[in-house]
């Protein structure tokens, strides 16, 4: 058996040049490579030339997960160098890693993640032995500024260094242990020709003892595993970018600057380092930042003198970055340097710290040749756009009053909710109740628009189908928060999505059921309400999933209000709004499952108890007499007078009035009513206790619409004797607060002069 393992780093310049100059020299039978098996039947795909970079997007769904991730090559990748050479040799090339679909990846997005970011103990040890900052600084110094003839060498005393004796989890378990059935079977059908594979460098160790191993001849080639019944899984070549390449800006792949590599692979380390010092002041002088030729020569005689310092033979990429830092950087800095430090670029970069990583990240975007196959929903979008004129850069207008208008809103919604680049709705409706009846949109061409589709592919093959799927994936991360859960809703309606799937309403009761936000539940379940019992323009009404919404968001507000015990609290209108939501849905929504009964025993043990928030105990007071009216046959609710009565205390009775107010008004308007009870009570208010009552009772009061402010005005005044209208007393000429501290100067000039003997103590009152 002639086997080579070569392990690498996923986008690596000195690891491909390895893996190129490795298969041409033994021009083996069998190329073997880190890559989704599932691949093996399409790798033509691959090789229609395109340009990179490009990905393998991978999508998993069935009724508990869904996962997508990627394996993304450039021309640099170790995996597409050994694809190339492979062919070019005449070797059969072939991916022996488990699909990305598998539980071993189910916890990654990325393929080619660096495994030895998992043990980093190793990789510090190293770090401070070379007196380098991170692993990406450690690898350059060691590999890629290394001698040609020793870089075999050196990733084998690396890879191993870095497994060592460590334990693989059972992911990486179960992949080395499928890889090595892969290997078995190539040296098996090679017979006496070579066998090449290229894996991760930290599998190598395992592999080459998984493979040596004495264990029964695997016959023929493993089997590629199949996704369980009920689940879709599919893979697609998708365009990628250096911007998602790019470790600065969070992605995994452990090589950050995928332009200054890309520059490496083609021309070599000293013209990379030309060409990044160019790079970075040409973008500074398009940003307006003064970059003199003085500055440039600083910079390349920083990173030269920095580089012999290192031991470079020419400045590596960290010298250069380096030497632009200290020539161009003269303000202290607040972060540490982004390429000292590993992942995404912190906030609080100096502007031109942040050119520099942006310059060597490059803004290069793949291609895929015309021939390769997509995903049913690019065709499905596609035909869509082109149907309705949404094909063209522009502004359009959808009127939502209109079948054809409606039909525009919801292809844009439904590449708005699968985030398919260059759609922006600049206004329409925002709750579903509001009276916004045209919606404009701004339409625009983006690079990364078939990448998106493709990838939204994984929901399902037509707009509809994935918006509805990604809606009901929506819900169910919601779990408990109202704000999510609620705009997930919407944004079925807007999509038009009537069909969510037979778990959805389960999935919505249970958010709501463990929702602990009484003002936000009112917010939702009015809101919700509205849509379900109105709105024909999108389509609402009458939905299987508002109704389920509208029932568990009234149990769970009756079972939260009941619990709450903050006997001080003043009035806050978004609890009172949520009892008024409550009150709405019984008298409408009962066909859902809203219980009256329930509400109306709650309301009663609401009511009357004393640790309740006033507005709560008042509103509750409210709900069950407009529910019963009259037929109390249980007693739970005393008259309207005697409850007045009962809470009329000068620093809770505007808060209790609040909420009654807030749910039924009509005891006070109605003829025989306790508007000439309320009015006896206020009037016997003393001074002080009126300034503590009166703000509450301000805020009490302006549930009243303004003509009913008035009839209650009138109705005082006929009290009174007085004539007018009762706007002329809604309309004083000073402030409430002015009366009220002049009432009190009042009275606390008649006690003084009452004490001094000078009038009588009943005076005030005569």
């Amino acid at each position: 058996m002639s086997l080579t393992v070569i392990g690498v780093r996923h986008h690596s310049p000195a690891c491909a040049r390895l893996v190129g100059s490795t298969i041409a020299a033994l021009r083996p039978a069998y190329v073997l490579i880190e890559g989704p098996a599932d691949m093996n039947e399409r790798i033509g795909e691959l090789l229609l030339g395109h340009d990179l970079p490009v990905a393998v997007f991978t999508s998993y769904l069935d009724e508990h997960r869904r996962h997508g991730s990627w394996a993304p090559f450039c021309d640099y990748s170790p995996e597409w160098e050994a694809l190339r050479a492979g062919r070019e040799c005449g070797a059969e090339p072939r991916f022996i890693d488990l699909p990305a679909w598998h539980e071993a990846f189910a916890d990654r997005d990325n393929r080619y993640a660096d495994a030895e970011l998992r043990y980093a103990e190793a990789v510090e040890r190293l770090c401070a032995e070379f007196g380098v900052d991170n692993s990406d600084a450690l690898w350059d110094h060691v590999v890629e500024m290394g001698p040609a003839e020793e870089i075999g060498q050196r990733l084998e005393s690396y890879f191993d260094l870095i497994r060592g004796d460590s334990v693989a989890g059972a992911s990486d378990t179960a992949r080395e242990a499928y890889m090595a059935g892969w290997i078995r079977a190539a040296c098996a059908a090679a017979g006496d020709r070579p066998v090449v594979a290229v894996v991760g460098g930290f599998h190598r160790p395992a592999l080459i003892r998984l493979a040596t191993d004495p264990l029964p001849t695997e016959r023929g080639w493993p089997e590629v595993p199949v996704p369980p019944d009920g689940a879709t899984a599919g893979s697609y070549l998708v365009p990628y970018s250096f911007r998602r390449l790019d470790a600065f800006g969070g992605y995994q792949s452990g090589m950050p600057s995928p332009e200054y590599y890309q520059r490496l692979w083609e021309s070599g380390p000293e013209e990379a380092a030309r060409y990044l010092i160019t790079a970075v002041a040409a973008r500074l002088r398009r940003r307006g930042q003064p970059v003199s030729t003085a500055d440039l020569i600083a910079a390349r005689a920083g990173a030269e003198a920095l580089a012999r310092l290192r031991g470079h033979d020419c400045p590596a990429r960290v010298d250069v970055l380096d030497g632009l830092a200290s020539a161009l950087v003269n303000e202290a800095l607040d972060v540490p340097l982004p390429w000292a430090v590993r992942g995404a670029v912190a906030a609080g970069q100096h502007p031109a710290v942040v050119e520099m990583t942006a310059a060597l990240s490059g803004d290069r975007v793949g291609r895929l040749h015309p021939d390769t196959p997509l995903p049913p929903l690019v065709h499905a979008a596609t035909a869509e756009l082109e149907r309705y004129g949404l094909d063209r850069s522009g502004e359009h207008t959808a009127d939502l009053t209109e079948p054809y208008g409606r039909t525009v809103s919801r292809v844009l919604h439904r590449l708005r909710v699968l985030e398919i680049p260059g759609f922006r709705r600049d206004s329409g409706p925002a709750t579903g109740i509001d009276p916004v009846l045209r919606e404009q949109w701004t339409v625009q061409q983006h690079q990364h628009r078939l990448a998106a589709l493709i990838e939204a592919g994984g929901y399902g093959p037509t707009l509809e189908a994935a918006t509805a799927t990604r809606i009901a994936q929506r819900i169910d991360e919601a779990g408990g928060d109202l704000g999510d859960l609620a705009d997930a809703l919407f944004d079925a309606a807007l999509c038009g999505v009537t069909d969510l799937g037979s778990d959805v309403p389960g999935r919505l009761e249970r958010g709501v059921a463990a929702a602990g936000d009484l003002p936000v539940l009112g917010r939702v379940l009015a809101v919700t309400l509205a849509l379900w019992r109105h709105d024909r323009l999108l389509g609402t009404a009458g939905s299987e999933a508002l109704g389920v919404v509208v029932a568990a968001a009234a149990r769970r507000i009756l079972w939260l209000a009941e619990g709450w015990h903050a006997p001080g609290a003043a009035a806050d209108r978004t609890r009172i709004a949520a009892v008024v939501a409550v009150r709405d849905a019984v008298l409408h929504a009962a066909g859902v499952g809203v219980d009256r009964t329930s509400a109306i025993e709650v309301s009663g043990r609401i009511a009357a108890d004393r640790a309740a928030p006033p507005d709560l105990r008042g509103a509750f007071f409210g709900l069950g007499r407009s529910l019963l009216g009259d037929d109390d046959p249980a007693g739970l609710f005393p008259d309207p007078s005697e409850a007045v009565r009962g809470a009329f205390a000068a620093g809770t009775a505007g808060d209790w009035l609040a909420g009654l107010f807030g749910v039924a008004r009509e005891p006070v308007l109605a003829p025989g009513g306790i508007l000439g009870l309320l009015d006896d009570l206020v009037g016997g208010f003393g001074a002080d206790d009126f300034l503590i009552a009166l703000p509450a009772l301000r805020q009490a009061f302006e549930y009243f619409p303004p003509r009913e402010r008035e009839m209650i005005a009138e109705q005082l005044m006929d009290r009174r004797g007085l004539t007018g209208s009762g706007r002329d007393l809604l309309r004083m000429s000073v402030a409430p607060q002015v009366v009220a501290a002049g009432m009190a100067l009042d009275e606390n000039v008649d006690e003084r002069l009452a004490r001094a003997g000078l009038i009588s103590a009943g005076r005030a009152d005569d």
